[in-house]
């Protein structure tokens, strides 16, 4: 039974050019809800997750208190904030929330807002793995045959499909653990560019900093990322059943 304080930082800062609207990604519409009603919806109803702190986009935060929280009555979001240019400069938003109130206790995990289809069972694998290890990653084994190119677009290795996974969120810690890490990653932001190191997932600061193992979790195939207009049509399908499981 979970004992432990659990709060997810959820993610509402893109923009989503490649889907080609005006509108936020997060904020189009499936099934008459927004996309990030979906993922909130979740951990709103989930035995897990205890708080919620949105991060969101520039000049979003009316918005999204107006026509994601009041509207739909969401309790547990806690703190909305606004977002850095980059995803890690969006969560480390999110997570001085956590460090300024003094609470480094507990488990944080961060999520996707553009990742709707997140399912109780996966919080649930989350939060024991994280328990016994302290840092895991949701993802899902590949199915296709995946190449590592060379700068010359030419095939430079083919990796072992079966070591291979394709990673999504949420991404769970100990709350200590990544506090301390992101702080660290961005005191040492400059040096890390010019080393050429990008940070395109959490994962990735708690290795450059902690070297700290990090167990994989198995998601869903259906916990995809929305980014490009085909994703959406996908994405109907999925919430319809979503919808209607939930009634």
């Amino acid at each position: 039974m979970k004992k432990t304080r659990c709060t997810a930082v959820v993610l509402s800062g893109g923009r989503g050019r490649r889907m080609g609207t005006t509108l936020a990604k997060q904020y189009l519409m499936i099934q008459d809800r927004p996309i990030l009603w979906y993922s909130l919806d979740v951990f709103e109803r989930s035995e897990v997750i205890d708080d919620v702190i949105l991060v969101t986009g520039k000049g979003q935060i009316p918005y999204c208190r107006q026509e994601i929280i009041e509207k739909y009555g969401f309790q547990k979001i806690r703190a909305v904030v606004e977002g850095g240019v980059e995803r890690y400069h969006s969560v480390w938003e999110g997570l001085r929330v956590l460090e300024q109130a003094g609470w480094k206790d507990g488990y944080i995990f961060i999520h996707d807002g553009a990742r709707p289809f997140i399912s109780e069972a996966i919080l649930e694998r989350a939060y024991e793995e994280v328990v016994r290890s302290r840092a895991c990653v949701v993802g899902m084994p590949v199915k296709d045959t995946v190449k590592i190119a060379d700068e010359k677009g030419c095939i430079h290795m083919t990796p072992k499909r079966s070591l291979v996974w394709q990673i999504q969120t949420p991404q769970v810690f100990a709350a200590d653990l990544i506090i301390a890490a992101y702080g660290e990653v961005i005191r040492k932001e400059q040096a890390l560019l010019e080393q050429g190191i990008q940070i395109t997932d959490d994962a990735m600061v708690v290795e450059n900093v902690c070297g700290c193992p990090i167990r994989l979790v198995e998601g869903s195939y259906e916990n995809l990322k929305i980014t490009t207009p085909e994703d959406m049509e996908i994405a109907e399908i999925f919430a319809s059943r979503r919808l209607l499981a939930r009634t």
